[in-house]
């Protein structure tokens, strides 16, 4: 099959010829370098796989480098369906047969394809039906964030060491639970959070949300336990007998328009969905409403989890301030009840430049370390790469009650002491977290915030801010969109990284984000306000200039 006829319309940085000029002397050049600056003692198998790793990260540097993403921010229908026709139907031979029609042989090849065959297929055919979301500062939808560099560094040191972080041996084995460590500490210290000693990586918030409701659980009904010291929690009586041993009928969970992964998270945990319970005000549902949530602890023979949105998915607002979280703390505190804050991408906003534009989304952030856990996303605004989350915890027993690995004596737990012999408190993370085989997520954050620090790390979340602001306020006075929601007044300042709008006209507000969409100039997410179609700009990039990528937001709405 002849390549010519079909993929003239590819990127030249993507056309096969292209990349087989670029990679086939790489071989040899690399051969060269290695040869000239690695020992002979490293052996051919070894020097090969690094000959591999240097062609991997060039390859990167050749997709991310060589063209400009804002241009085409998602890839093209007809780039899509040519993909994935030669996915699912990829031919058995060592061959790549570009264009035209895919042979029709499906399951595993039998003898595999040359390394660099396979390459050229991943680069020719299925790069060019991926978006840009790390790319470009102008993919909007699902609340993404991009990839800075350092981070993308870092977790190309990830790939290629590949470190099981699973238990603390800092003087025999690895360093990464300890560079862990310091990477949850900077960034507990970044949210000014400190006082969170319980802090654990994740896959992300929904991950957390689940460590977040299964502490819960675990502290709200052994909190109840006549006898807890002999007989244990949750963790070792199970639910149902835990509840039946406390006298809990009832275990419910207390919010305000909370994210869809609560339920999810309800539900693996054993409490049900249907124990969600939402209390919000008519007019601004994402604020909870502290008398109800009064009036609902106080049912006999219920326990209860309260979980406070530090962003709603929708509007980005928050569901509490300052001194609404003091009063919560207090009735927490009466009811024994547990305060858990789903705060994926809303958290970040404690980090924001002390400077008096940010001076309504410090309030409304304020007194969020007086929560008992909490869940946020370093793959958002972090800008970290997938996957990424981060749970914190005040109790940190609480995790161990509800993690830990039992009767496994090569898990033993050791001292933590440093090869220094500082004591550093480091637990071996299978013991207080979901998984026991895991990615070293901590690398790409740890490496994020040594180099850009406080005060970089506040500038770059502004941006995203002032960028957000910027289209909020040029929505608002449109003749042609609605600022949602109406609940807020148009109050500029309480924008922090998502803008909610429709069209005022309701035929195209029916099509807004396929017309948006469409120029791939831009991306958004769909979503529904008070019944209607919407549009939800996530503004999430380290990439974000603010001048041209609004100039950018502008020219598309207005053409529309």
């Amino acid at each position: 099959m002849a390549a010519a006829n079909n993929t003239p319309s590819l990127p030249d940085h993507m056309q096969p010829a292209y990349v087989d000029r670029i990679l086939k002397p790489l071989e040899s050049r690399i051969s060269e370098l290695l040869d000239e600056f690695c020992p002979s003692s490293q052996g051919a198998e070894r020097l090969n796989d690094i000959k591999k790793l240097v062609v991997n990260y060039v390859v990167l540097q050749i997709l991310t480098q060589t063209f400009d993403p804002n241009l085409c921010v998602t890839p093209r229908p007809k780039d899509l369906a040519h993909a994935e026709a030669w996915v699912e139907n990829y031919c058995h031979d060592s061959s790549i047969h570009l264009g035209g029609e895919p042979p029709q042989i499906t399951g595993l090849a039998g003898h595999g394809k040359e390394f660099y065959s396979t390459l050229t297929h991943i680069i020719a055919d299925i790069v060019p039906a991926l978006n840009s979301q790390a790319l470009s500062s102008r993919y909007y939808g699902f609340v993404t964030g991009g990839v800075h560099p350092v981070a993308q560094a870092a977790d190309n040191v990830v790939t290629a060491l590949d470190q099981n972080v699973q238990v603390h041996l800092p003087t025999t084995h690895s360093i990464s639970t300890v560079v862990e460590h310091h990477a949850l500490s900077m960034l507990r210290s970044l949210l000014a959070l400190d006082g969170f000693q319980g802090k654990t990586f994740t896959t992300g918030a929904t991950a957390s949300n689940i460590m977040g409701l299964a502490c819960g659980r675990e502290a709200v009904i052994s909190a109840r336990l006549p006898d807890y010291a002999k007989t244990g929690g949750v963790g070792e009586l199970g639910l149902v007998g835990a509840c039946m041993a406390a006298g809990v009928r009832e275990v419910q969970i207390l919010t305000s328009k909370g994210h869809s992964s609560l339920y999810k998270a309800a539900s693996v945990v054993g409490l049900g969905r249907a124990v969600v319970k939402i209390w919000g005000f008519p007019d601004t549902p994402w604020v909870l409403d502290l008398k109800a949530v009064e009036r609902e602890l106080k049912r006999e023979g219920v326990a209860s989890l309260i979980v406070v949105s530090a962003g709603e998915v929708n509007t980005g607002q928050f569901g509490t301030s300052g001194n609404a979280m003091k009063e919560l703390r207090k009735l927490a505190d009466r009811y024994k009840a547990w305060i858990h804050v789903d705060g994926a991408f809303g958290i970040f906003a404690r980090a924001l430049p002390k400077v008096d534009r940010f001076a309504k989304l410090r309030e409304r952030t304020a007194g969020l370390e007086l929560a008992d856990s909490i869940a946020a996303d370093g793959h958002k605004l972090l800008n970290v790469p997938y996957d990424n989350g981060i749970f914190l915890c005040s109790k940190p027993e609480v995790m161990s009650q509800v993690f830990q690995n039992p009767n496994a004596a090569y898990l033993a737990p050791v001292a933590s002491t440093s090869r220094s012999g500082t004591d550093t408190e480091i637990q071996s993370p299978l013991h207080v977290g979901l998984e026991n085989s895991r990615r070293f997520r901590a690398l790409p954050v740890y490496a994020l915030l040594l180099h850009l620090g406080r005060e970089n790390m506040g500038e770059m979340l502004a941006r995203m801010v002032d960028l957000a602001r910027e289209i909020a306020a040029f929505i608002r006075d449109s003749d042609k969109y609605e600022l949602l929601p109406d609940e807020t007044g148009a109050d500029i300042e309480c924008t922090h990284i998502i803008v909610l709008f429709k069209a005022k006209n309701p035929d195209l507000n029916e099509v807004l984000v396929e017309k948006i969409n469409e120029t791939r100039r831009m991306y958004v997410s769909a979503t529904k306000w008070n019944g209607e179609n919407a549009v939800r700009i996530a503004v999430g990039s380290w990439k974000v200039d603010v001048e041209e990528d609004f100039k950018a937001v502008k020219s598309v709405l207005n053409s529309l």
